[in-house]
């Protein structure tokens, strides 16, 4: 098996799901409210069971971007990205802009948005940190890295197993650094965005401004669940006034 594993819920337009670093499971809590007007389509990246393994055991967006490429010709969903899945996401919608409806990203590591910031070069440092040299980075920085992705249980002691896990997953991943998606193209093929973040670190509220400012984007701060934004408070409402507006129907009462 080659392609990835999708799972469907729910009725009416498609929006196809993009985990980041972590799974779906984790990454889309609190979304079920959406399935009563929408079809969620859940997409598993490579490396992430069901889904075939990553392309010579390493996270690439370049492949994510192969990849949702095909699943964007087939359906012209809307899109709702997260964290590592948006760089694919934006790479595959940036070469056709006609093949996705609408484009909501959450918290996108593309630090070349605000290279000026302190904030988010130390978070290029951290991150790259991690990628490149995995359970064995600097443990301070490992976990300040893993504090600001939103893993559970992070503490002074051993990392707890699943999360040692994600970070053996995510070594040799493909930089976020190297992604330079058309975002030009998006803006000029008005492609509905929607960019959102969780107001937990200066960092990413900086990245996803200039990239809600690149795209002409609607900008949504959802604090409550830290990198996780789609399980914040009143996160699911804002999300489905979006994709109703994109999607041309009449919002519900």
């Amino acid at each position: 098996m080659d392609t990835l594993a999708i799972f469907e819920r729910g009725q009416g337009p498609d929006v196809v799901l993009v985990h980041g670093g972590a799974g779906p499971k984790t990454t889309w809590a609190g979304m079920d409210s959406l399935t009563f007007r929408w079809k969620l389509v859940q997409v598993y990246r490579r490396g992430f069971d069901p889904s075939p393994p990553a392309a010579d055991g390493r996270q690439d967006f370049l492949v994510d971007a192969e990849d949702l490429a095909a699943i964007f010709r087939a359906r012209r969903p809307h899109v709702v990205a997260h964290s590592y899945g948006t760089l694919g996401t934006l790479l595959a919608a940036g070469r056709a802009p006609e093949t996705v409806r609408s484009l909501t990203l959450i918290e996108p590591p593309l630090y070349y948005l605000a290279a000026d910031d302190p904030a988010v070069a130390r978070l290029k440092f951290v991150g790259d940190m991690v990628l490149t040299e995995g359970l064995d980075s600097d443990p301070e920085a490992l976990r300040e890295f893993l504090v600001l992705s939103g893993a559970p249980g992070i503490g002074g002691g051993e990392l707890p197993a699943q999360v040692a896990s994600s970070v053996r997953r995510a070594l040799g991943g493909r930089l976020p650094g190297e992604a330079r998606p058309e975002l030009a193209a998006l803006r000029a093929a008005a492609v509905p965005a929607l960019v959102a973040s969780g107001a937990h670190t200066p960092a990413l509220e900086s990245i996803c401004d200039g990239l809600a400012a690149a795209l002409g984007a609607q900008r949504v701060v959802a604090p409550g669940a830290g990198h996780f934004v789609a399980a914040a408070p009143g996160f699911t409402d804002r999300l489905d006034r979006f994709l109703t507006g994109a999607d041309g129907r009449t919002a519900p009462l």
